[in-house]
């Protein structure tokens, strides 16, 4: 009988050790946006797989901040692209009281969504948003970790002089901040290196018939086409110049074309072969941790990687050392730990200018061989 009692006695206490273990877990909430429906949701799926990435190891590692045991979770939002629906999620996100964000896709979502997270006080890392007004504003919430439109489209300009030798490129944008933000770079750089644009056409990032303004195009005799745009339409496009005869012109675009994705939207077309594109930072298989980064990715989430996850989960990777550097999980207190940032991620390792732009920016260019996505010399 009186080892009855020792046994319940000693169950009590676990349920009483158990119950403040509980109490003393902290829920860290970590908001995510993306594309995550529409022609742009596979870079979406893996914008957040990065992102859940991280967020399933962190939970691994018993954190404990400010005396806290500290269980992260991910607030996923769609905001299908549209700028609209952009500021709803990060609206969203500050009714719930996410203690950060990581997001989101294009620049045109990123822009308005940056002034809500800004107004909320809720930092956020976009790994993937390149247009350069994001950071203009100069908000103390707003982090980029990857190389921007100024980069990019330079790049691709001083490629096409330089090493190409072009003279004529013809230039198409989506309308989309993102769009006309890369492909306003590279005109005016190519004009400065003395390439003649001998034709400028808009699109939409809806649009899948191009078929009207690259017979415009082609009757202009150029030797290369830079898009400002995504995937969802450079691939048409690809199919449709093939279709036109146009073999033999270049074609160029920033990160938004730059993926695997475009290899199967272009179904086959021998323009893939003329593409070259340009995507922030080193390729994946000269990022710090790029490789054995990838191999854990692609076990976890087979042909899904397209371009950003590497980036997504290092800002969110980013976002847990601001808070344990702070001792907090508190926006108001963590923040100003971020732009103090030298983190040692799997992309690069990541300090910030002032502005919140990342410190020594890389880029690196890429072509298709034999439908491959390859990264230049």
């Amino acid at each position: 009988m009186q080892l009855k009692v020792t046994l319940t006695a000693a169950a009590v206490f676990a349920m009483v050790a158990g119950t403040v273990s509980a109490q003393d877990v902290q829920v860290v909430k970590i908001g995510h946006v993306a594309p995550m429906s529409g022609p742009q949701a596979h870079y979406g799926k893996d914008n957040e797989n990065g992102a859940r990435m991280a967020v399933e190891e962190l939970n691994t590692q018993n954190i404990v901040i400010a005396g806290k045991k500290i269980k992260f979770e991910l607030q996923g939002e769609d905001d299908a692209s549209d700028p609209k629906q952009g500021t709803a999620a990060a609206q969203k996100l500050c009714d719930a009281k996410v203690n950060g964000v990581v997001g989101h896709l294009n620049s045109g979502t990123t822009i308005p969504a940056s002034k809500v997270y800004n107004d909320c006080g809720i930092p956020m890392v976009t790994g993937a948003a390149t247009n350069p007004t994001l950071t203009k504003p100069g908000y103390k919430t707003t982090y980029r970790i990857i190389a921007n439109d100024n980069a990019l489209g330079a790049g691709l300009a001083f490629y096409a002089a330089d090493a190409l030798k072009l003279k004529r490129i013809a230039v198409i944008d989506d309308r989309t901040a993102y769009g006309q933000g890369v492909a306003e770079v590279f005109k005016n750089t190519a004009k400065k290196k003395g390439i003649e644009i001998v034709d400028e056409q808009f699109t939409t990032d809806k649009a899948t018939d191009f078929m009207a303004i690259l017979t415009s195009i082609k009757s202009k005799n150029p030797d290369g086409i830079f898009y400002g745009g995504m995937d969802p339409q450079g691939g048409p496009m690809l199919r449709q110049m093939e279709q036109l005869g146009m073999g033999n012109v270049k074609y160029f675009g920033g990160d938004g074309i730059c993926t695997t994705e475009i290899a199967k939207l272009a179904a086959g077309a021998k323009t893939l072969a003329n593409v070259v594109c340009a995507e922030g930072g080193a390729s994946i298989q000269k990022m710090p941790g790029g490789t054995a980064w990838k191999a854990k990715y692609d076990a976890k989430y087979p042909k899904q990687f397209q371009v950003y996850s590497p980036y997504t989960y290092d800002a969110t990777m980013l976002l847990v050392d601001a808070m344990k550097r702070a001792d907090s999980w508190d926006p108001k207190v963590y923040t100003p730990k971020l732009v103090e940032s030298n983190f040692k991620g799997v992309t690069a390792n990541i300090q910030f200018e002032p502005t919140g732009e990342l410190k020594n920016p890389a880029i690196t260019l890429y072509v298709y061989k034999d439908g491959v996505k390859t990264p230049l010399n």
